[in-house]
């Protein structure tokens, strides 16, 4: 085997042994990759698991050292966590040599077409959102994506919270009226956003489970409600705002650029936000060619793997063909 392909989110894990002819050998798929939460040491046994999974899916009851492993990884935002984090695998000893990247590069090479230079920029709206941008010569466009300290704003769990905050109020007095208000704890059984407020606080209801009210809020905007309307367009606001900015530092505003959308929020084709991202990109980057991309980011991994060891183009079609439908 050539690459151990690593993508892992924030709530999920994919991972693909690739054969050096481009032959997917053996995948597995496990939770997400969250260092921040429950620490780095944690976080790589777990994905350790779902790298045993992969190779027996392979039959092959042990993992066998591969060629390279090509990781990207959510919550490897800054230049210094990428290093940190490919020392840690590297000490797991799964291949001759490590790369690891933050998941929205996967996103990116994934989304690129076959034989295409590595130039375009890519946003992920997922649990979170983050952008990166990329051009022929090696630079790219980077954000450090870890939250408001950051200046981020909205993604599934940030599209959540807010969808709580004006819930929230406008049961109370303090804000105007909204159909979150119902909807939200309807979604969880509970009559009212007291006891939904309750719920959470107590963890009656998980934590995790919060990131369930993002496609309700979509349900509410695209029903006419006002707030929630408002916070779809602020999200195409944001998601526009990353893609402009990485475009205009790598020069590419002018030049004609795949713009490549990915994760689950942007994934899901929401009219309002899908429609709302494109016009905003006419206006500001209007050589910017928008695309929705679902393949499964571990193909991108796949691909960045390929990069790395020079392997025959006859593999990357190997590859993709059996990630591309």
């Amino acid at each position: 085997m050539s690459v151990l392909a690593i993508d892992a989110g924030n709530s999920k894990t994919d991972v693909a042994l690739i054969g050096a002819d481009g032959t997917v050998l053996g995948t597995a798929r496990g939770g997400g990759f969250r260092p921040p939460s429950v620490g780095v040491e944690v976080a790589l046994h777990m994905l350790a698991t779902t790298v045993e999974e992969a190779y027996l899916s392979a039959h092959r009851p042990e993992p066998l050292r591969v060629e390279h492993v090509s990781a990207c990884l959510a919550n490897a935002d800054l230049p210094v966590e990428e290093r940190e984090l490919a020392a840690a695998l590297e000490a797991r000893g799964w291949g001759d040599s490590v790369r690891v990247h933050n998941d929205t590069f996967a996103i990116l090479r994934a989304g690129l077409p076959p034989g295409a230079e590595p130039r375009g920029v890519a946003v992920v709206c997922g649990a979170g959102i983050n952008c990166v941008g990329m051009i022929p010569d090696g630079r790219t466009a980077r954000f450090p994506a870890i939250g408001k300290i950051s200046g981020d704003w909205g993604g599934g769990g940030g599209l959540a919270e807010e969808a709580l905050f004006f819930a929230a109020r406008a049961e109370d007095g303090r804000g105007g009226p909204t159909a979150l208000a119902s909807a939200l704890p309807a979604h969880f059984g509970l009559s009212s956003m007291y006891e939904l407020i309750e719920a959470l606080h107590l963890e009656k209801i998980p934590a995790v489970r919060r990131h369930e009210l993002s496609p309700v809020l979509f349900e509410v905007a695209a029903a006419g409600d006002p707030v929630a309307r408002s916070l779809v367009e602020r999200q195409a606001e944001e998601i526009v705002a990353l893609a402009t900015v990485a475009l205009d530092r790598l020069g590419l505003l002018e030049v004609e650029t795949p713009v490549l959308l990915g994760g689950s929020v942007l994934a899901a084709r929401h009219p309002q936000l899908d429609d709302t991202v494109r016009e905003l990109l006419a206006v500001r980057a209007p050589k910017a060619v928008p695309r929705v991309v679902t393949t499964s980011p571990v193909l991108g991994a796949g691909l960045l793997g390929l990069d790395h060891i020079s392997a025959p183009e006859g593999t990357y079609a190997r590859l993709r063909a059996q990630y591309v439908r």
